[in-house]
């Protein structure tokens, strides 16, 4: 069945998640020659796991620096460029605070005072890793500045210190991009070719990604019994709650304080565009949508919808970033760790560039995430437990991403001169 010729990933990873949460219940004390099903379970999902760590380096290295590469070496870093540019951070990092601060007053890794790890069968040993983060504080941000300037990048690389390999493969992008033509056009072809084959390795990994769910699910399933979904629920609905002040206030506030014009008319215009990206959770299959929206039912010129759109679709992920910080923060907070300011700024600042440098990657939030948490500190292997209801996530995530690139487009075609009358608040209604 999870085999079926033609059947979409999603509906795989859901007949998955399904049989495994069958699986898991049914197995929980069952051996094969002496061995509990258990840790066949285990095994299975850890390999997966394992699979989607090895694509970390070489993924983020190359799609940072041949991003850059490509800004630097065109014109797009001029006025509109800028502005773009601007508001894509401006709007991320909003989601990324409001994803924050959400999750730090509600607590949805507490329940009854207590850590839900155990509810999550995870696995760690909470004193340890808050020794890893002990005594840190303010201080600590010399440290992390020198982390990120590593005296060696292939030692760096080695030992998954994700702020140097973003740092050097933003630099080695940049400069790329300023060398003579003939050897820059060499080396862009060459790392985009290296972007390339990880895209499609990840492809690859993924196609397994039914199996993996299968075996993470049923390994917590067979141990905790229905006990893990709770925690779970009240999560995905923390983070719905979340997304939904980002697209229904914060970017209503950005389209009316700096495009003084309409949120509720720019609702209705891309209305077709939001239902495809929560249907799909494809930011890129949305885009022709997106683009026609709002140049026939928003009045947007080409001009901006053919620049804007399309490198939003790439860097621009509002519900990407907001869900990474949440879901790294979750985790935490269910292992009993404490974090600091700086680590939560880490993760600020990490879940910032991460949805700008694998945004086009399929299920591009678990290698994200699995950056954060090595980058913090924390067990990789806790995202197992978060795939549980990552679909419906995904869509919310991806409809938060659409109206985000949408929101952006309007406000920088404002500054740019542009009237748009059909967003106005005082026009006829269409």
């Amino acid at each position: 069945m999870i085999n079926k010729p033609g059947l979409a990933l999603h509906w795989k990873i859901l007949i998955a998640l399904v049989i495994g949460v069958i699986a898991g219940y049914f197995s929980s004390d069952v051996s094969i020659a002496g061995t509990p099903l258990v840790t066949v379970y285990e095994f299975g999902g850890q390999l997966f796991l394992n699979a989607l760590k090895m694509l970390i380096v070489p993924l983020i290295a190359s799609s940072i620096a041949i991003g850059v590469a490509g800004l630097g070496n065109t014109d797009s870093l001029g006025s509109m460029g800028f502005k773009t540019m601007l508001f894509y951070v401006l709007t991320t990092t909003t989601a990324i605070l409001t994803g924050l601060l959400i999750v730090n007053v509600i607590q949805p890794g507490i329940a009854d005072g207590q850590p839900v790890g155990e509810l999550l069968a995870l696995t760690g040993n909470a004193d340890e890793i808050q020794a890893k983060l002990a005594g840190r504080g303010l201080g600590e941000l010399p440290q992390i500045l020198l982390r990120a300037v590593p005296p060696n990048i292939l030692a760096a690389a080695a030992g998954n210190e994700m702020l140097a390999i973003i740092f050097f493969s933003a630099l080695f992008g940049y400069f790329m991009s300023q060398i003579q033509h003939e050897l820059a056009e060499t080396l862009y072809r060459f790392t985009d070719g290296v972007f390339q084959t990880m895209l499609l390795i990840t492809h690859w990994v993924m196609g397994f990604a039914p199996y993996g769910v299968f075996a993470l699910v049923a390994a917590v399933v067979a141990k905790t019994g229905f006990d893990a979904a709770g925690p779970l629920i009240t999560f995905s609905l923390v983070v719905v709650a979340a997304l939904a002040i980002h697209v229904f206030l914060s970017l209503p506030l950005f389209v009316r304080v700096f495009a003084q014009r309409s949120p509720i008319k720019l609702f209705k215009a891309v209305a077709p565009a939001l239902l495809t990206a929560f249907s799909t959770s494809s930011s890129s299959a949305t885009l022709p949508v997106t683009m026609d929206n709002l140049e026939s039912r928003g009045g947007v010129p080409n001009k901006y919808t053919a620049f804007v759109l399309p490198l939003g679709a790439t860097v621009n992920m509002n519900g990407t970033a907001l869900y990474e910080c949440m879901a790294a923060i979750f985790i935490a907070q269910a292992y009993g760790v404490e974090l600091s300011f700086v680590t939560q700024f880490l993760i600020v600042v990490i879940a910032l560039v991460t949805s700008i440098g694998v945004a086009g990657v399929p299920s591009a939030s678990l290698v994200a995430i699995a950056i954060i948490l090595t980058a913090i500190g924390l067990p990789v292997e806790a995202i197992g437990v978060l795939l549980v209801f990552d679909r419906v996530l995904d869509m919310s995530r991806t409809a938060t991403n659409v109206f985000g690139d949408a929101c952006c487009t309007v406000i920088v075609s404002r500054l740019q001169g542009e009237e748009l009358p059909e967003l106005n608040a005082d026009s006829a209604e269409k």
